[in-house]
């Protein structure tokens, strides 16, 4: 089975990591950022996972703090078992989710049409209990891309020839193969730097406000607007500008 992701754009998105993969001369996910008034700028990362996952969150946290433009801090997780979203940060969750499908799934609220204002990370421990995926590398890979797309990161490979570009933001059967895709490569951070290359003049980030969230299964997704061989595309309106998209991707 190979990674895939599809990743698009309205108010608020989620991007799940399961199982395949043409370089992208820029791999942003749309045009999605945390508004802020200065770079380099903090972002927290919301810690609700059990101790076997840490590790891997310092691991993701300590790469994509090597960013020019961006920071982040571990700090105590303020969601619930279901993982929801906080304002002005991202939370961090594992869970036996089910055999639903997927490995991972990162979701992000925005508000102002691209503005981040909310992100969450789930790690789905009813796979990552298997042997297969119960590796450092696997853990690695998936904790590193998940949290990368809070940011407003994508795919670097979403095309059919699975070239292994060296990076966490791609596709691979294999994370321990000779070409590591356990940590960020100079193109993720140089994507960072483009998308966060001018200011705002207001800040999303460690900001409060309300929040729109989705559930595990379909049922909380909304209407399926798009389906391919690799996933479906969901959408939930929320009304009044909000709304969330579910990007899925179906283990094979």
């Amino acid at each position: 089975m190979r990674l895939k992701l599809l990743a698009a754009a309205v108010t608020a998105a989620a991007a799940t990591l399961t199982f395949t993969t043409s370089a992208q001369a820029s791999h942003s996910w749309g045009s999605y950022h945390w508004a802020r008034t200065s770079n380099p700028f903090t972002l927290k990362l919301g810690d609700n996972l059990s101790s076997n996952w840490k590790s891997y969150l310092s691991t993701a946290s300590t790469d994509w703090s090597a960013s020019s433009v961006l920071d982040t801090t571990v700090v105590t997780g303020q969601s619930n078992n279901n993982c929801r979203a906080t304002s002005g940060r991202v939370e961090v969750c594992n869970r036996t989710y089910g055999n639903n499908g997927w490995l991972g799934l990162a979701s992000i609220s925005v508000s102002g049409g691209t503005h981040i204002s909310s992100g969450t990370v789930k790690v789905n421990d009813t796979y990552f209990n298997t042997s297969t995926y119960n590796t450092p590398s696997w853990k690695t890979l998936v904790m590193c891309q998940e949290v990368g797309h809070t940011f407003g990161l994508g795919h670097q490979d979403e095309g059919q020839t699975n070239a292994n570009l060296g990076t966490c933001m791609d596709y691979t059967n294999n994370p321990d193969g000779p070409l590591s895709n356990l940590h960020p490569n100079t193109h993720d951070y140089d994507e960072l730097e483009s998308i966060y290359a001018h200011l705002d003049s207001t800040s999303t980030v460690d900001q409060s406000a309300a929040v729109p969230t989705v559930g595990n299964s379909k049922a909380s997704w909304g209407k399926r607007v798009a389906h391919s061989a690799h996933g479906d595309t969901y959408v939930r309106d929320f009304g009044k500008g909000n709304a969330v998209i579910t990007f899925v991707i179906w283990a094979g």
